[in-house]
Formats: C-alpha cells, structure tokens, sequence
C-alpha cells in the first residue's frame, strides 16, 4: 500500500511548493542509507509552464547540489533518476512519485508507486485542494504522515 506524506510550509516560512519540491527530492535523492541506490523520484506537474519552471529550479536552487533529472520526453528516463512529467509517464516509474497538481482530485496513478509526497505551501487554493486530497487518501486507508516544515 502506498506511503503518503504531506509536506506544509509552516506559516511564517518563505518560498513556494516548488522550492519545497526541491529540497524534498534533494532529502530522497541523497538520503539513501550505507551506499544504496537512491530511489528513482517522478515529479507529476501537469501543467508544462510549471513542469519547465521546476527543471529550471532544480538546476538552480542550491549552488553545491546536484540532482540529476529532466522532463519526460526530452530526457532518456534510463539514465535519469528523477524525471518531472505532465501525465503518468513513463508508467515504468513506482517508487517516489511527488504530486505538484493543483487539483483537489488525487492523481489517478499515485497506487502503484511506494511513496507519495504532498507538498503544500501558503496558497489556499493550494491548500484546500490538498486537504480534500487528505481526506480521501484517509478514507481509502492510505497510511498518512504529516510534516510540518520551515
């Protein structure tokens, strides 16, 4: 059964769900334990302004890390451990799967992966939509964990 955390920027805290993605696959990506291979992490943002604005992030957001990943069809997924993408694909991915849509409607995808992620930030369209998601995930019998982050 899937593992689902939510991530809220705490009030008071600075940046976005985008720069809150970011640390989260930086966190995944290099926290892997006595030399095991990171997991592979997909990024779900449908919308392709967005999906562009966060591979230009990720190369950006820390000057001393690395997080090797791109956007599905412009990158080969083989060689690419985190890929951000605007619908399911490629449907080979289950690990870590990290939900950016804005929808109040839980990815339709999001049970065969491990993990999910929820990052939420101030936004409350962006909230609201995360709490419905909350719910329903609570009503499935999903096992939920919640953090709050600065």
């Amino acid at each position: 059964m899937t593992r689902i955390d939510f991530y809220v920027l705490k009030d008071g805290s600075r940046g976005d769900r985008f720069g809150l993605c970011c640390r989260l696959v930086e966190r995944i990506y290099k926290g892997a334990l006595d030399g095991a291979k990171p997991p592979r992490v997909l990024i779900y943002c449908p919308e392709a302004k967005q999906a562009r604005h966060l591979d230009r992030l990720l190369w950006s957001f820390r000057e001393d890390s690395f997080l090797p990943h791109g956007l599905v069809g412009e990158t080969d997924p083989a060689l690419t451990p985190i890929l951000i993408s605007t619908n399911d694909q490629p449907k080979t991915e289950d690990q870590v799967l990290i939900n950016l849509s804005p929808s109040p409607e839980a990815p339709p995808f999001f049970s065969r992966f491990e993990r999910l992620c929820e990052p939420l930030d101030h936004e409350p369209e962006i909230r609201q939509a995360g709490r419905k998601r909350y719910l329903y995930y609570r009503d499935c019998g999903y096992p939920l964990e919640h953090h709050n982050v600065n």
